[in-house]
């Protein structure tokens, strides 16, 4: 029999948020039929599937031998669920209150929204920015990198869908992808997560994809989930910085053309350059050495990487 609902975490090494957000994912739902939970472990070495499987049997775990990353750990969930309705989760969430009824019913009664994503809140409660619009090429440039201050506060203003209120519901362009609820018919249409985007910008591309078919993308404050932000990623410091923006790249070259994504490319490379000769100057004047050293070593990890850790094959959906 097929559910109301299938929720897909993909977990990697965050065992003790993991089992609080399962937790929180069974609250939510109450004593209503019709929920299916699918964990996707990326070659966790902290335990947690033992940890599944000991208090949690209704969940469908699938035990990667290797990282998949979370494209890929997702779209093995997407295929294994059976919901008419798909919320990709991280595992670093709590759900507040009913959130996951209010944003399966919401989707029940607004036929043309094809994805929608809640409020998310840190964990002192405070609103975390997690709605946007199409970054455009000053964005692409600019944000997320040390020189994001020369970035016109119109330009980001807009970027982050700051014209109407955090408690608004809003259509939006996209939406980060912490959580993410889509139908069925919508990933038979456009697919899953590009698998080029190992992590990051991939929810950008998805929702970009969604939106191109003519559906519409929602952000709902009236679903809450806390996001404990980044706990898998930040394990490790210079993949973060590698996939982060090679992806964003990878993003660039896919709508925006080569010419101009070999261009963000070189920029981006220069920035860690001359990040590593600032570390490098306050290491030798003797400035918190411990510290510059561990960001010279990923930096010069960046550089090595040239940015070119992104799968090439633009365009390409491998959810099948």
């Amino acid at each position: 029999m097929s559910a109301v609902l299938s929720v897909v975490i993909v977990n990697w090494n965050v065992r003790d948020l993991l089992q609080r957000a399962l937790v929180s994912v069974y609250a939510s739902w109450g004593n209503k039929p019709g929920l299916e939970v699918i964990v996707v472990d990326n070659a966790s070495y902290d335990g947690s599937v033992a940890m599944l499987r000991e208090n949690f049997p209704n969940v469908h775990i699938i035990a990667n031998t290797e990282n998949r990353g979370f494209t890929g750990g997702n779209n093995q969930g997407l295929a294994a669920a059976t919901g008419d309705f798909l919320l990709l989760l991280n595992p670093d969430i709590e759900i507040v209150g009913d959130a996951l009824p209010r944003m399966v019913d919401y989707l029940q009664s607004h036929p043309n929204v094809g994805m929608v994503g809640p409020q998310l809140l840190n964990p002192d409660r405070s609103v975390q920015s997690s709605r946007r619009h199409f970054p455009t090429l000053p964005v692409l440039f600019l944000e997320s990198t040390w020189l994001e201050k020369l970035t016109p506060r119109r330009v980001l203003h807009y970027y982050y869908a700051q014209e109407q209120p955090d408690d608004v519901t809003q259509d939006v362009d996209w939406i980060t992808g912490a959580a993410m609820l889509t139908r069925r018919e919508v990933v038979a249409q456009v697919g899953g997560m590009d698998e080029g985007f190992f992590m990051y910008s991939e929810e950008l591309d998805w929702c970009r994809r969604i939106r191109e078919a003519g559906w519409r993308v929602v952000y709902f404050p009236e679903a809450r989930i806390v996001h404990h932000e980044g706990k898998s990623s930040e394990q490790v410091v210079a993949a973060r910085h590698i996939y982060f923006q090679s992806s964003k790249v990878r993003y660039t070259r896919k709508y925006h053309g080569k010419i101009i994504a070999e261009g963000l490319r070189c920029w981006l490379l220069a920035q860690y350059v001359w990040q590593v000769g600032v570390e490098g100057a306050k290491w030798l004047i003797g400035h918190r050495r411990p510290l510059r050293a561990a960001r010279i070593a990923a930096y010069r990890q960046v550089l090595k990487s040239k940015l070119q850790m992104a799968n090439e094959r633009i365009g390409e959906s491998t959810y099948q």
